[in-house]
């Protein structure tokens, strides 16, 4: 493994510990928010909302870091480290579009689709794919932006 991919994998290693680190704040110790003897199955929306809100900030937070200490857009480091869940999110997104097209007939199943009517198909999800992930990556509303900020790089306030 190259030096490059061992830094990286620290970086992750360090992300998925703050991330960790984080969530256990708020289940252990005196100023805990959610009771540790809760049950997970009797956990509120709301309880799991705070939990899994200071895990993904604490991530970010230390991949907010790494883009700093390498010298790298904070943008790119997160989207980098997390590749495949923003391209998930975009397949995810494009779903009824696609859906709604007549490229294909529904009524049959997939394996039953003549050759030409899967390209069609392939075809126009690759194209709102891609044309989802073009809108993604030239979003004004960056994950580390401050509201109304035009600055890459400015840092929303839980970072503070």
């Amino acid at each position: 493994m190259g030096a490059l991919s061992e830094r990286e994998d620290e970086w992750g290693r360090r992300a998925t510990a703050a991330a960790i680190a984080a969530a256990r704040r708020l289940v252990l110790g005196e100023e805990a928010a959610v009771n540790m003897n809760t049950p997970v199955g009797r956990l509120s929306d709301i309880e799991w909302g705070w939990i899994i809100s200071s895990a993904i900030f604490g991530w970010i937070a230390t991949r907010a870091e790494q883009a700093v200490a390498e010298g790298l857009d904070t943008e790119s480091v997160i989207h980098t480290a997390n590749s495949e869940a923003l391209d998930a999110g975009v397949v995810a997104a494009i779903l009824p579009k696609l859906a709604g097209m007549t490229v294909a007939d529904w009524s049959q199943p997939i394996a039953a689709w003549p050759r030409e009517t899967m390209i069609r198909f392939l075809l126009a999800a690759l194209d709102l794919i891609r044309t989802a992930m073009r809108a993604r990556d030239l979003s004004n509303s960056a994950i580390t932006r401050k509201a109304g900020s035009d600055e890459p790089d400015d840092l929303v306030p839980f970072f503070s």
